[in-house]
């Protein structure tokens, strides 16, 4: 099972990168193709919870696996393109939040369109979605501080 690993650093709380990482209807605004989250079936931060991410006509039924509200989420989510388990730490460092995203895909498709997806952090790429995703969480933070 192919497994990414990315990292990135926000100047922001932890519960305030959290409470914005599990806001699915902001997710396209870091996650690329993202238009729209629909059939949210609860809490995003409650295990149990489902909702369909989609990608235009492309839908990505998700299910969170655990969560623990401000540390750590974990999902599984699935299309026929790209299946998997996502699991996003969110650790205090400094003043901020060291976010930490492992990815773990199933499924020879998944294998070849997710090594396209975990090269570079262009945007688009898994990492430049997190850095993307940092940032917005940065400027929130500010906004709010």
């Amino acid at each position: 099972m192919p497994t990414h690993r990315l990292t990135a650093y926000a100047a922001a709380p932890p519960e305030q990168v959290f409470a914005l990482w599990i806001n699915v209807e902001r997710m396209k605004e870091w996650v690329g193709g993202v238009t729209r989250v629909t059939d949210v079936s609860g809490p995003v931060d409650r295990p149990g919870t489902t909702y369909v991410v989609s990608f235009g006509k492309l839908r990505s039924p998700t299910v969170v696996l655990e969560a623990e509200r401000p540390r750590r989420l974990s999902t599984r989510f699935g299309s026929w393109i790209l299946r998997g388990v996502n699991t996003t730490t969110f650790e205090p460092e400094g003043d901020g939040t060291r976010i930490t995203e492992v990815m773990q895909t199933e499924g020879w498709v998944s294998e070849v369109t997710s090594r396209l997806f975990s090269l570079g952090s262009y945007k688009g790429s898994y990492q430049g979605e997190l850095n993307d995703f940092a940032r917005l969480a940065e400027r929130e933070a500010g906004s709010s501080g």
